[in-house]
């Protein structure tokens, strides 16, 4: 395998990203990715990159910026992440989380939230190796029938 390059996300990144996903979670998204992809590029105020190697995506990591939510000064948050399969553990994540932390530390930003699902253990995991720990928000949920 080459080196690994990280690379600003752009709008024609979708079915790559798409098709990482397909391989995770083992089933066609119910979420259109391509058209998330191509609204997020546009935003230079977000962090949102890619991962090449062999001259193809093998990773994504996407985030954006919110202020003055619920009384916290402007943040990130990081809202997507995929790795191929047949990259992972090989240290992609971590190449694209320390590309977003400078991204906002260039930015001024300093602080990066993620919310992760409770029994997601080998995500919770990853997060606490990027050291990310339990922050002082409690996430809520409401069904709406």
């Amino acid at each position: 395998m080459e080196k690994i390059k990280i690379r600003k996300l752009a709008r024609s990144d979708g079915k790559a990203i798409k098709d990482i996903l397909i391989l995770i979670e083992q089933h066609p998204p119910e979420i259109d990715y391509e058209k998330i992809v191509e609204d997020e590029a546009d935003k230079s105020e977000n962090g949102s990159f890619v991962a090449i190697a062999d001259d193809k995506i093998v990773g994504f990591m996407m985030s954006y910026t919110l202020s003055g939510v619920f009384g916290i000064k402007k943040s990130a948050w990081l809202a997507m992440l995929g790795i191929h399969p047949r990259y992972m553990g090989q240290g992609i994540g971590k190449l694209l989380a320390e590309e977003i932390y400078k991204f906002y530390s260039d930015k001024g930003i300093k602080k990066i939230y993620t919310t992760v699902k409770w029994d997601s253990t080998d995500l919770l995991s990853f997060f606490k190796t990027l050291g990310f720990d339990r922050s002082s928000f409690i996430n809520l949920s409401k069904n709406l029938d």
